[in-house]
């Protein structure tokens, strides 16, 4: 039977008023508390995580259990934390995109911290007894991403066009991401139930939301098409597939920006990505719009932002709106729009 809560925090008034924390009483002599090791706790930390946590995190923890496997969970310190940030910074692999290891350095207190609140949260160790949360993070440096030009954007899709194994398939990549603005998640993990053809519109999950977002009627009608002929056909079937009728994985971007790069050397030195795209649309919309709609646009309408953005709400409508302007191409959900030059969305094999 668990504690009333009203006792629990008059135990802790009264201990907070003794200057005791539940570390104190932890580590005292006669009054210690069997915690489980890094090792024994991983497992259920694991558990408890989504997917996203695990695939950021999981290579951390292992780390931690492999360092610290034996050791209580009350005696990690945070200098053993501190140690094995500046560990992976310095082995951190120096990419494109490298920023010295401090994504790496990063990602060592953030997978700390999320190990330690969940022993926290299961009432293991104190809050102020978290070694992690000790821990300073590395300060994120701003990032390097820009909008692409419309000419970098034209090559960009020219050499996707005429290269490869599958240009319609990397066409529609490019396109897609370009006129949704999505991230590589939503684009992903997009079934055939997700598109809206009459409407329209592909429904993404990315970062922890749902929405629906307009995409032209000529990109609608290719995502359907493609994906029949490659093979989906239940409702939860994958959008995205190879030719062999496998659904497509992150490796297909990899390979894409890989063998765009080898043509571009451009897009090589800079460490251009499927993101930019994402920028690239953003920043026109903001431009062209206001930030209301470059805002809902983005799928950041629920996120915390200053009082002003209450009033600056943008619908689906204003979305679309947006998105035949820059297509130049009518949409269901706009009675009437008069057309501008916006991005490159390119062409459709």
């Amino acid at each position: 039977m668990s504690a009333d809560p009203a006792t629990v925090a008059a135990a802790r008034q009264v201990l907070a008023h003794l200057g005791v924390t539940l570390a104190d009483l932890q580590s005292s002599a006669g009054m210690s508390l069997s915690l489980p090791t890094v090792a024994e706790y991983l497992p259920r930390v694991l558990a408890a995580a989504g997917p996203g946590a695990r695939r950021t995190y999981g290579t951390y923890w292992e780390r931690m259990a492999a360092a610290w496997g034996d050791w209580p969970l009350n005696h990690v310190a945070a200098s053993d934390i501190e140690a094995m940030k500046q560990q992976r910074i310095a082995r951190a692999r120096s990419r494109r995109n490298s920023r010295n290891g401090r994504h790496a350095g990063e990602h060592v207190i953030a997978a700390a911290r999320a190990f330690y609140s969940r022993a926290v949260a299961d009432g293991l160790i104190d809050a102020s007894a978290s070694p992690a949360h000790r821990v300073a993070k590395p300060r994120r440096l701003p990032s390097t991403r820009r909008a692409l030009t419309p000419h970098e954007l034209e090559e960009i899709n020219a050499v996707a066009r005429t290269s490869g194994n599958d240009v319609i398939l990397d066409a529609l990549l490019l396109r897609l991401h370009t006129e949704s603005a999505c991230r590589r998640g939503g684009a992903l993990a997009l079934r055939l139930v997700d598109l809206d053809r009459a409407n329209g519109l592909v429904r993404l999950a990315e970062k922890g939301t749902v929405r629906w977002q307009p995409i032209s009627l000529d990109l609608a009608e290719h995502l359907h098409e493609r994906a029949r002929v490659r093979g989906a056909v239940l409702p939860t079937d994958r959008l995205l597939r190879y030719r062999d009728g496998q659904p497509i994985s992150s490796r297909r971007y990899d390979n894409l920006w890989k063998r765009i790069g080898e043509r571009l050397p451009w897009v090589a030195a800079q460490g251009i990505s499927t993101h930019w795209l994402r920028h690239t649309t953003l920043t026109w919309v903001e431009r062209n719009f206001g930030y209301g709609v470059a805002r809902a646009y983005a799928g950041h309408t629920d996120s915390p932002g200053s009082s002003t953005t209450t009033y600056i709400k943008a619908d689906l409508q204003d979305v679309a709106d947006a998105l035949s302007a820059m297509t130049g191409q009518p949409h269901p959900l706009v009675t009437t729009r008069e057309t501008s030059n916006g991005p490159a969305t390119g062409t459709l094999p």
